[in-house]
């Protein structure tokens, strides 16, 4: 593998976070092995094979990670990877405490950011699992009163719609819910997304 050129704007980065900088680094050095072309991406150090994105860092409060977008195509025979969230199901993440974990996982690291190169060089794509998400009866009652709601919410994306659920739904009581609901008809209506 050849050595990857550093990119400026990672060490920007770099220079500016406060929290898992040395670990940052370390990952870094390892990344750079990889035979990847650093980039910067969505504020992140991003690491690319022939355009694709094959790993991202991630900073968190108690861990950073390196992500895999298709991580799921993945064998992760050493145990390593764990799903960015519960509801994902592409993404997976190796996570890392401290500069010894990145040492003791470098040449894990190394053998998965491998297969993820192979796994885009075949153009292989994680097969989304079709998970419904059932409407809550408190937005079913609001649809009921008003159409024009209705019909607003079917017109989302199907991302966008199944964000409004999942958060709507999340609610454990009902009187959440509802307030959850009235403080999102507007954006629903303006056909904007949870984030949006």
């Amino acid at each position: 593998m050849m050595k990857s050129d550093l990119n400026p704007k990672v060490d920007a980065y770099l220079d500016r976070i406060t929290i898992w900088q040395q670990e940052t680094e370390a990952l870094r050095a390892v990344l750079l092995e990889s035979g990847l072309i650093e980039d910067f991406k969505w504020g992140k150090p991003c690491y690319t094979a022939d355009g694709k994105n094959i790993v991202i860092v991630q900073g968190f409060k108690s861990y950073f990670a390196l992500m895999f977008p298709k991580g799921a195509l993945l064998k992760d025979t050493k145990k390593i990877l764990v799903p960015v969230g519960e509801n994902s199901q592409s993404a997976m993440q190796i996570r890392f405490t401290d500069v010894a974990d990145v040492e003791q996982k470098a040449a894990s690291v190394l053998t998965y950011i491998d297969e993820a190169v192979a796994i885009e060089k075949a153009g292989l794509k994680v097969e989304s699992k079709k998970t419904e998400i059932p409407m809550p009866v408190e937005l079913e009652a609001k649809m009921k009163e008003s159409p024009e709601l209705k019909t607003a919410f079917e017109n989302l994306t199907p991302g966008r719609q199944k964000a409004y659920l999942l958060f709507f739904s999340s609610a454990k009581q009902a009187k959440t819910r509802e307030t959850r609901i009235e403080k999102n008809i507007e954006r629903i209506l303006n056909g904007k997304g949870l984030n949006d």
